[in-house]
């Protein structure tokens, strides 16, 4: 029995191709249904148009200028 499973670990360790197929089967199937149900939430409609409007007075809010900061350098 444990010669089966120290088989196994070394497979897993040295076989790359091993690790990204259960890589895959225990994480990407699930990352892929993530992807699609995200997909299904953003997609718009034809025709369809988002606008993302900053008035005026929010631009404004900025002072003009800024602050001045000493600094000293510092050699080793």
């Amino acid at each position: 029995m444990f010669k089966y499973i120290f088989i196994f670990l070394l497979v897993l360790i040295f076989v790359p191709q091993v690790r990204r197929f259960l890589f895959w089967l225990i994480v990407g199937r699930q990352m892929v249904k993530e992807q699609k149900r995200y997909e299904k939430q953003t997609t718009r409609k034809e025709g369809e148009i988002k606008v993302d409007y900053i008035p005026d007075n929010a631009k404004n809010q900025h002072p003009k200028g800024g602050q001045y900061v000493d600094y000293e350098e510092v050699k080793d």
